[in-house]
């Protein structure tokens, strides 16, 4: 693991973190990025490519091989691509938030997820500490959008959602917050580029 994977940051930044197995990244992960970055107001995005997915029964491919890809994708100077679960040994989302927390004081990070993540985000370990730490932001996915808005996180959260039109407050609101914003999509996904033999584990 390289140094390059623990990013710098300094007070008062908005960052956004959008976690995830990348097996392997693909176009549609630049095009939410790039999204998030506009609306809602955030100065950087992380890509945290994640060792392994606690809900997915199958490995992903290595590590290295992930984060590679990664860099070679992204071409934006705002999007940082980091193997920082790794660094911390973290293997949860709550358990990397507060790790994030204690390492960079002052800085204020924003959840990102697609969609398809909020309708099963209730199944995720300790849910309700992630919504009560930081800003989340729903960026939506083709197909999602109505089992996502119905989910239980989503009418648990109900009256801490923000409307569309204030997105761009979400990076600097106070947890508990959400935001779910429409923005189109691509619908590459790295379940169908293995399918179709484009990406080998």
């Amino acid at each position: 693991m390289r140094r390059s994977d623990i990013p710098k940051a300094v007070p008062g930044q908005r960052i956004g973190l959008l976690g995830g197995s990348f097996d392997p990244p693909h176009g549609g992960h630049v095009h939410i990025s790039k999204a998030a970055l506009a609306r809602f107001g955030l100065s950087h995005v992380w890509w945290l490519v994640s060792p392994g997915n606690p809900l997915k029964r199958e490995g992903p491919a290595p590590l290295e091989k992930r984060l590679a890809a990664a860099r070679a994708l992204v071409d934006h100077p705002r999007i940082t691509v980091t193997g920082i679960e790794a660094r911390l040994g973290t293997r949860y989302t709550a358990e990397t938030l507060a790790r994030l927390a204690r390492l960079y004081p002052g800085v204020r990070f924003t959840w990102l997820m697609g969609a398809d993540n909020l309708a099963q985000f209730h199944r995720w370990q300790d849910w309700r500490g992630i919504m009560g730490s930081v800003p989340v932001g729903v960026l939506a996915r083709p197909g999602q959008r109505i089992s996502a808005r119905m989910s239980k996180a989503a009418r648990a959260y109900a009256g801490h959602r923000l409307p569309a039109q204030s997105s761009r407050a979400l990076g600097g609101a106070e947890a508990p917050a959400w935001c779910f914003i429409n923005v189109a999509m691509s619908d590459a996904s790295s379940t169908s580029i293995r399918a179709a033999g484009g990406w080998s584990r």
